[in-house]
Parts: structure tokens; C-alpha cells; sequence
């Protein structure tokens, strides 16, 4: 008789290579007299996380890799993993040991009762707890679960949750409204259902990390609170399309910051203070979007960061002169109403910036 593949646990890494072996040892273990398989998605670590994986694969059968070339963000990795199995339930668990690998069969098993969809870890059920964390992380956290209020659809304790286990075909069903943005996969998951999934929480605690650095930081933050305005009003302006237009605004305070400095400041000619404000602009411009916006395709090393500022400034020559062109064709053939003449050429040279960066900036590599 053939044991049939019960459960894929799906394994997002970056830079875990010393928490490999322990890991999959853990999960042998807890998952003693199961049929499961370790998907271990790796973004390309350069630590060798994803050879560390392969090594311990081509002894054990239940352990795959998938090595993303060129594509970063936990989300997105987790998605790939869980839709890259034929297993009927699939948990997803960080690489960094801090989740409770022993809660896994319980999970499962609650799983096989179709009364419910999904079963979630966590930290804020009576019998859970956050370990060491200081008194700032538990704030940020507390802050955090309270702004998911706003998209949620259940009365979830731990939304942050990142470890929880779920039915493959709910996550079929719903990979093409994810939005794959962050680190928060379960949080993206409960909000593209269009009805509430069945969901039940097993408190554990949270451990300390004891291998590796944390992936928390300020950029992580950030792309949480984009994750929620993706939800809350993604489908009326794209959140990429927002955040480079932010960006630009916070650029034109740049150019005037820099300008107002050296021609007011220092009595350096206006023509040249322009162009050197302009060229400030421009890069801060460049390099903020590189971050955030663009975070999954980052251009990265010398030539990536010259050849794409270059092709930025270009495009963005390219769309001042479109901006410059409609906004005074607009106020020449509408009567000189021009707050709305400028307004639109700001709003097509824009997009013709975000549209063509997309593509010829971020798009090439």
C-alpha cells in the first residue's frame, strides 16, 4: 500500500544556512509516523542556504528547494512553495526556529475536520507568549495587529502570525488575488477570501533566535503598512503607482531643500543650483524607489545601480518634457485655467515614469 503525501511544510529563507539541519532534524521528529515534505524556498542567500538544503536532499526525498533568482519577498515565497505541492494541507514556518514545529501534527489533525480551513500559531491565545521579546517589540507588535483590524474579515488574535497551516486548494484558489506584498502571507491570505475562512488558533510560544540575523527592520515595517494599503485601496490606485508617487512628492521637497541651500543660501547662480537640485532630486528619487518601491527587483552591485539611474534620469527627462508639453498645449486651448493644465501634465508625466521605469529600469534584470 502507498502512503499518500499528507503534508508540505513550506520553509521561506534567506540567509538560514546554519538552522537547516536542525530544522529538517525537528521536523523528522515532530512529524514522526506522517507523510510530509520540506519545501525550503530560498531567495538566493548568499550565505548558501539553498546548497546547505540540496546536500540534505539528495539523502532525504521529503526535502525540495526552490531557489528564486532575481525575486525577493517572504509572501511571494511562500506562495510558490504552497502552490508547488501535491500535498493536500500545507504549513508554512520560518527557517529561523522560532515557531513550534511540535504544534504541527495537532494542526494537521485539526485540518482533517473539514469544520475548519485554517489552523494558526499563536502568540496571543491564553497559553501562548512572545518569550523575550522587550517591551518596544511587544508595542510595535500590539500596533501592528490593531492597524489589521481595518482589512480583516475574522476576530483573529494574532493576524502577525507567520506560522499556521492550510488547505492547498484554498491557496490555489486564491493565488491570483494575492498580492504577495511583505512579509505577512496568512494577513493576505484572510483578506483576499471572499468569504471567511473557518479558522481556529493553537496558542505556542515564541523562541529566541539563536542562529542568523533578524530579517525585522525598518523597510519589513514599511512594507507591512503597504500590504494594508493594498488592500484598503489597492484596487483604486495600484499601491506600486502610489508609492512612486509619494516618492516623487517627497523628491520635489528635495529639489527645493537642496536649491533653496545653494542659491538662497550660498549665492551659487540660479541655473546652476537648479540643475544640481534636479540631479539631487533625481537620485533620491532613484534610490527610494530601488528600496521600496521595486524592493523584489532591486538592482543591486556598481552596474545595475549606474545603468538603472541612468535610464531613470532619461525617462524622467523624457517626462518633464511631456509634463512641460500637455500641461501648456492644455492651457493654450482651454482659456488659461491653469491649475488643471498643470495638474494633468504632472499627472501624465507620472505615469509615463512609472510606466517606463517599470519596464526599461526595474524590468531588465
Amino acid at each position: 500500500m502507498v502512503d499518500l503525501l499528507e503534508l508540505a511544510v513550506v520553509i521561506p529563507t534567506f540567509n538560514e544556512k546554519a538552522n537547516v539541519p536542525t530544522l529538517i532534524a525537528k521536523l523528522d521528529q515532530a512529524l514522526a509516523g506522517r507523510n510530509w515534505e520540506a519545501i525550503f524556498v530560498d531567495d538566493d542567500s548568499p550565505d548558501g542556504t539553498a546548497d546547505a538544503a540540496r546536500e540534505i536532499a539528495r539523502l532525504d526525498k521529503r526535502v525540495r528547494v526552490i531557489q528564486r533568482i532575481g525575486r525577493r519577498g517572504l509572501s511571494s515565497a511562500c506562495i510558490e512553495g504552497m502552490c508547488a505541492t501535491a500535498a493536500p494541507f500545507v504549513a508554512v514556518i520560518d527557517g529561523d526556529l522560532q515557531h513550534d514545529e511540535t504544534l504541527l501534527p495537532a494542526m494537521l489533525d485539526l485540518l482533517k475536520d473539514a469544520a475548519q480551513d485554517v489552523v494558526i500559531g499563536s502568540r496571543f491565545v491564553n497559553g501562548g507568549g512572545t518569550g523575550e521579546w522587550d517591551s518596544d517589540r511587544v508595542a510595535k507588535s500590539a500596533f501592528a495587529t490593531k492597524l489589521s483590524r481595518g482589512v480583516l474579515k475574522a476576530d483573529l488574535s494574532d493576524p502577525m502570525s507567520g506560522f499556521f497551516m492550510i488547505r492547498t486548494d484554498i491557496v490555489r484558489r486564491l493565488a491570483p488575488s494575492l498580492s504577495a506584498i511583505g512579509f505577512k502571507i496568512l494577513l493576505d491570505l484572510l483578506t483576499a477570501s471572499p468569504t471567511p475562512l473557518r479558522f481556529v488558533e493553537l496558542p505556542y510560544t515564541f523562541r529566541c533566535r539563536t542562529e542568523g540575523e533578524s530579517k525585522l527592520d525598518h523597510v519589513v515595517a514599511m512594507e507591512y503598512l503597504i500590504a494594508i494599503y493594498d488592500r484598503m485601496f489597492g484596487r483604486i490606485v495600484p499601491v506600486r503607482f502610489a508609492m512612486f508617487s509619494a516618492i516623487g512628492v517627497l523628491g520635489v521637497g528635495i529639489h527645493m531643500a537642496v536649491l533653496s541651500a545653494l542659491f538662497v543660501g550660498l549665492g551659487v547662480n540660479f541655473l546652476v543650483g537648479e540643475i544640481v537640485a534636479t540631479l539631487a532630486a533625481l537620485t533620491f528619487n532613484f534610490f527610494l524607489n530601488n528600496a521600496l518601491t521595486y524592493r523584489d527587483r532591486r538592482l543591486k552591485g556598481l552596474r545595475q545601480l549606474v545603468d538603472g539611474w541612468v535610464s531613470f534620469a532619461v525617462i524622467c527627462a523624457v517626462g518633464a518634457v511631456a509634463n512641460v508639453g500637455i500641461a501648456a498645449f492644455l492651457y493654450a486651448t482651454r482659456d488659461g485655467t491653469w491649475a488643471a493644465s498643470a495638474l494633468i501634465g504632472v499627472l501624465v508625466g507620472a505615469v509615463w515614469n512609472y510606466a517606463l521605469s517599470s519596464k526599461f529600469t526595474w524590468g531588465r534584470y
